[in-house]
């Protein structure tokens, strides 16, 4: 359902439609950071473990380039994360120099059990739209995916 400052916008510029999508998506965004396990991560620190749990054995520096952060920041993010005892450090197969990151199993469930209690309250927010605005989602969903990546 549109908000009457979205419904004011014009869907049909593109510039109407990323107004939309953004206060769309931030919201929703909101909404589903309070649904949360008291865990006292930051988003950051979150959406790091998530990365590193898709691509294990990262470097920091790589990891950095992933998430689109400084390679300090990123450095005190894993250090903070490591401290916690949720990331651990690697020597590097290859380079000497450098170390790798993988969560711990800690980590890994602290983010099942947050994906879980996000993905349920989802779920329950699903239910309230029509089968046919869930098939409209079904379409968008990769769609919104491609848009993350670019």
């Amino acid at each position: 359902m549109l908000t009457k400052n979205q419904s004011q916008t014009d869907l049909r510029s593109d510039a109407g439609l990323a107004s939309a999508l953004r206060v769309s998506m931030a919201r929703l965004n909101r909404r589903l950071r309070r649904q949360a396990a008291v865990h006292s991560l930051t988003p950051t620190q979150f959406a790091t473990l998530a990365a590193v749990e898709r691509h294990s054995g990262i470097t920091p520096g790589e990891l950095a380039e992933l998430e689109k952060v400084q390679p300090p920041s990123m450095t005190r993010v894993v250090a903070a994360l490591e401290a916690r005892g949720l990331l651990s450090r690697s020597p590097h197969p290859t380079d000497r120099r450098q170390v790798t990151v993988t969560v711990t199993e800690e980590a890994q469930r602290l983010l099942k059990e947050e994906r879980r209690r996000k993905e349920a309250w989802l779920t329950r927010q699903l239910k309230e739209l029509t089968p046919q605005e869930r098939a409209i989602l079904r379409q968008a969903a990769p769609i919104l995916e491609k848009l993350s990546r670019i």
